[in-house]
């Protein structure tokens, strides 16, 4: 029989959808499944965006130009300009979901068997795209006690090789929550301008910052023009997953020429989609204020309920709609699985995302998961007792 690849062996599970068949077996049963491992959020989708599929004239579904409607692309750079980002339709790449913004971004920088630094725990997928690019991921570890905040700049420098392209940080963070201050992203200016690397930031969810911090984009930062590549997406900002539309936006020529080229070899970007798109830029202010609200409450009610129960810790996050829980067990995929084939209260239980699958080294957060708090804040509450009645009956071996 013809072989496997490599590569294809090597790929990894995703932590937050290897447990699905698990979940759906159990709602076969009749158990209900509050699902914490996914960041879905049910925050309804723009009308405005929905309206613009229903009522378009489209007669002929035709592909789109590949780097993206210049309409379109003209609209993000309005809305970057709203944000304090200075950039222009042509510095903008129009791509199939921030993952395909990354996979163009790896495959512009970096060749087989080059390095990317990467503070852990990270957005799981990086693994896969580094995987598919025979990139190294490097991870650098940044401390649960220190509620994930960036590791010293030290750290890294360790870990800078021949080998390394660039560093990589989300920014607010999957799966942490951590939002990167100014200061903090002006530490690694310095240091991929010092190193001459590259600086890649995933800002997909940059609207989500809490307690009155604002979100800073490596774009705002002077002096790193050539350095700075910033991953973005729909799919959160406006609750359109879905859509799968995303952008690479930078003001490196280079950048942009290259993975335009990459671009190319794909064609085109979803044309409904898009219109989509660029109907949501409509969407107003108050909108994403009440999202904000709402998220901020869902988050105070899940961190409260969590720490009540006994042997859990919950490093508290400034943004996005994730946190990470440090469970009193030995194995949290162990226990993942176990919610979903062996228990239940009251008919119900939850499914989480073991934190394991966010980290590069291992043996790293093996009583950790990963929550995404994107469920009704009702449903944040049943989801906690559920969990502190399982870890009053889970074996633990």
């Amino acid at each position: 029989m013809p072989g496997i690849s490599i590569k294809g062996i090597h790929m990894p599970e995703s932590p937050i959808r290897k447990l699905v068949p698990y979940a759906e077996t159990a709602k076969k049963r009749g158990t209900k499944v509050y699902h914490l491992n996914i960041g879905q959020p049910d925050i309804k989708t723009p009308e405005i965006a929905l309206e613009a599929v229903k009522n378009s004239a489209i007669e002929v579904l035709e592909y789109s130009r590949s780097e993206g409607s210049e309409i379109y692309r003209e609209k993000i750079a309005a809305y970057y300009k709203k944000c304090d980002i200075n950039v222009t339709a042509e510095e903008i790449i129009v791509t199939t979901g921030g993952s395909e913004a990354l996979l163009f971004a790896l495959g512009t920088i970096a060749d087989p068997g080059d390095e990317i630094i990467i503070p852990e725990p990270f957005y799981a997928n990086y693994n896969g795209f580094a995987t598919s690019a025979n990139i190294k991921v490097v991870p650098v570890f940044s401390k649960f006690e220190d509620n994930f905040a960036l590791p010293p700049v030290e750290e890294f420098e360790k870990l800078i090789t021949p080998k390394t392209k660039a560093i990589l940080i989300c920014n607010p963070g999957n799966p942490t929550g951590y939002l990167y201050s100014k200061e903090e992203i002006q530490k690694l200016a310095a240091l991929v301008k010092k190193h001459d690397l590259f600086l890649i930031a995933d800002e997909v969810y940059r609207e989500f910052t809490y307690d009155g911090v604002q979100h800073y984009s490596i774009l705002q930062e002077e002096g790193i023009d050539e350095y700075a590549i910033v991953i973005d997406s729909v799919s959160k900002r406006y609750s359109m997953c879905g859509a799968r539309i995303g952008c690479l936006v930078s003001k490196n020529k280079a950048v942009i020429t290259t993975a335009l080229k990459f671009a190319q070899a794909r064609l085109s970007p979803p044309t409904l989609a898009q219109i989509a798109c660029e109907a949501a830029l409509e969407t107003p202010q108050s909108y994403f204020e009440d999202v904000i609200t709402e998220y901020v409450e869902r988050r105070n009610t899940l961190v409260a309920a969590l720490e009540k129960i006994e042997g859990v810790q919950v490093a508290k996050p400034k943004g996005a709609f994730y946190c990470i829980v440090k469970l009193p067990i030995k194995n949290a995929d162990n226990f993942a699985q176990w919610l979903l084939e062996s228990f239940n209260y009251k008919g119900e239980t939850i499914m989480v995302a073991p934190a394991a699958g966010f980290y590069s080294s291992p043996n790293i957060g093996l009583d950790e998961v990963r929550i995404a708090y994107v469920l009704k804040k009702e449903d944040l509450l049943n989801a906690a007792t559920i969990l502190e009645q399982a870890l009053k009956a889970y074996p633990n071996e």
